[in-house]
């Protein structure tokens, strides 16, 4: 059977092509406002569905909601099929079918019953950062899974979310492809418009919509992804922190999505953090008398909201923990409780500390935000229910950093530090 070529008429821009060039079985594109990422995704499906020689060929184009992708992509659809002869087009389901009987179809992100059970070869996931987490693992990866499907992610920053926990992923995954195109690398839009809106938008506006800046996204976040970049970009030779007190924060999980998590600390430096997902009581407690012996920490601040028995197991073996409950009273009467003062005091000292450059941990450290949220006037952050109505999870990684720094550190772990060899003059836990 000879090859026929067939036009859609697509004609990409310099930009358009490169992506092309580099996708892989999983990408992420972040591209400013009327780029031309949803053209490029239609014409991607488009593609592989003429390409596509399994039977039954089967893609998606899933936006936040049904009537969204009706809105943005349908359309293009029409205009980038109808030289093509044979198509079918169904309008009520919002599906073309091609005549080798492959089809596309769009859906919500909104409904996702109406994608469970289905299968992908591939799969476009427009506007990724108004979708919940929730319909990417528990829905649309399962349905790639038995035809080893494609999937390619593409949006404009708005917050930490989904979309920016899926960049940063790619970013640091060879396996995965990650691209960022302002409007300066696109050039599709008249100087003069981008000009006349970078006056009437706000600087944060026009930094997120047009430069695609993470940075920018969320103004009342009390950790910026710059601040928390900059932070894993930071170097420092042992002596600037081999004179402090080491300490370990244990944030225990409650729910069952929720991971438990140890942090070490040592000064401005951090000496990393591990996770752990549906681990016993009594079996993180073991976990975490291993890493303190194995760090010599001086001390360990533990959560004991949901499950006090890992500080009773690690007391009862004779460590050095103190018992930290999240929702307590804060020593700083300016914070709500024990948790927003201590996120609050993490974040005064990432302004010089130097951690994991870890995804897991930047999306952790960048999403609560913060308000005055109490009627005395009081700063609280906001709180895991709030962030998980906002489709994110549980930030434990962050909390286990932020428990290093519940309370200041007493003058008998000062002289254990002395006793250690350790040149200690005068310390302050806030200050590292």
């Amino acid at each position: 059977m000879s090859e026929q070529r067939i036009s859609t008429g697509y004609q990409p821009r310099p930009w358009q092509l490169e992506v092309h060039k580099t996708l892989k079985r999983f990408s992420v594109l972040v591209v400013h406002r009327r780029g031309g990422k949803t053209v490029l995704a239609v014409n991607t499906l488009i593609d592989a569905a003429l390409r596509c020689t399994k039977k039954q060929g089967r893609f998606g184009y899933i936006a936040p909601f049904q009537r969204q992708a009706r809105q943005i992509a349908w359309d293009y659809f029409r205009v980038y099929t109808e030289k093509i002869p044979g198509m079918v087009y169904r309008e009520l389901t919002m599906q073309v079918e091609f005549p080798n009987g492959t089809r596309i179809q769009l859906y919500g992100a909104d409904n996702p019953d109406a994608l469970r059970g289905l299968y992908f070869d591939g799969v476009v996931m427009d506007e990724v950062a108004d979708m919940r987490p929730s319909v990417w693992g528990e829905v649309v990866r399962p349905a790639l899974a038995d035809r080893k499907g494609w999937a390619l992610f593409i949006g404009t920053p708005k917050g930490i979310n989904l979309f920016s926990e899926t960049y940063f992923r790619a970013v640091q995954d060879p396996e995965w492809a990650a691209g960022c195109y302002t409007y300066e690398d696109t050039e599709a839009l008249d100087p003069k418009e981008v000009a006349r809106a970078k006056s009437e938008m706000t600087e944060a506006q026009f930094a997120q919509e047009l430069m695609c800046d993470f940075h920018a996204a969320v103004e009342n976040a009390l950790i910026s992804v710059g601040q928390a970049s900059e932070a894993m970009q930071r170097e420092y030779s042992p002596h600037a922190y081999e004179f402090a007190p080491r300490v370990i924060g244990i944030d225990v999980a409650w729910m069952g999505n929720d991971r438990s998590a140890i942090a070490r600390r040592q000064g401005v430096m951090s000496h990393g953090h591990m996770t752990y997902h549906g681990v016993d009581p009594m079996d993180f407690a073991n976990k975490c008398a291993i890493e303190i012996g194995r760090f010599e920490a001086d001390t360990a601040f533990v959560d004991v909201g949901y499950a006090p028995g890992v500080y009773s197991r690690l007391l009862e073996l004779g460590f050095p923990v103190i018992p930290v409950n999240f929702g307590g009273k804060a020593d700083d009467p300016r914070f709500e409780n024990k948790r927003a003062e201590m996120w609050f005091r993490m974040a005064d000292w990432m302004k010089e500390a130097c951690i994991p450059d870890d995804h897991e941990l930047l999306n952790d450290l960048c999403a609560p935000t913060y308000s005055m949220a109490n009627r005395h006037g009081r700063i609280a952050l906001e709180s895991k229910d709030d962030l998980r109505k906002r489709g994110l999870r549980s930030p434990d990684i962050g909390d286990a950093y932020a428990l290093t720094f519940a309370f200041a550190l007493s003058a008998t772990i000062t002289d254990k530090v002395q006793n250690r060899g350790k040149a200690v003059t005068e310390y302050n836990v806030l200050e590292g």
